[in-house]
């Protein structure tokens, strides 16, 4: 014969133990991650007066503060930023000077050979030979023209054009009205825009 007292305790431990168990997993289920309000006033060096008023306008003098240095930080990066950029159109303007000072030293150098170029081909060959040569050193010039056209030269214009005292350098001729060229005794050049060498012209008027 079973004794109904002597497992009634047990049955009584059992439910309270799943009572328990019960309530841990409800608890995890539920379960609220702390919420994370930011730094504390201590944290950010701040001693808050206990007054709430007091320490409204603590931090809101504190935020004002924080405000103008920001502002402060900024113009100070923009203006940093707009004097690297002066000096980055600086240095792409000196490094573009210096290759322009370059191309016109060494046109320069060459203007001499030019004028012999300019010299030798208006002579009048009088022999097939003398007609070879000729062909050859107008080769030869075309090929150096084309590489000196390529770094910004061009010939000016003279013959039968205005006379203009920037590009043409009157030697001869005059006249009280209108003046044009009459004849170009050596040619004048321009490199990138500017002029390298005005052409020596003598001038007549115009008719």
């Amino acid at each position: 014969m079973t004794d109904n007292h002597t497992t009634q305790p047990t049955d009584e431990a059992a439910a309270a133990q799943a009572e328990s168990d019960l309530e841990l997993v409800l608890a995890d289920e539920l379960a609220v991650e702390p919420r994370d309000d930011g730094p504390t006033a201590a944290q950010l060096g701040l001693e808050l007066p206990d007054d709430g008023d007091e320490a409204i306008a603590l931090l809101l003098r504190e935020l004002a503060e924080a405000r103008g240095e920001a502002s402060e930080y900024l113009e100070t990066l923009q203006r940093l930023a707009a004097d690297f950029e002066n000096y980055r159109k600086r240095v792409e303007r000196d490094q573009l000077e210096n290759v322009r000072r370059s191309s016109q030293r060494l046109v320069e150098k060459l203007l001499p050979t030019l004028d012999a170029f300019d010299g030798a081909l208006g002579y009048e060959p009088q022999t097939p030979a003398e007609e070879k040569l000729l062909d050859g050193m107008r080769s030869t010039h075309t090929q150096l023209m084309d590489s000196l056209v390529a770094e910004g030269l061009s010939p000016i214009e003279a013959k039968g054009a205005p006379f203009d005292p920037a590009v043409h350098e009157a030697v001869a001729g005059g006249g009280d009205g209108e003046l044009v060229v009459a004849q170009e005794l050596r040619k004048g050049y321009i490199l990138q825009g500017r002029v390298l060498r005005p052409s020596m012209v003598v001038v007549e008027e115009a008719s």
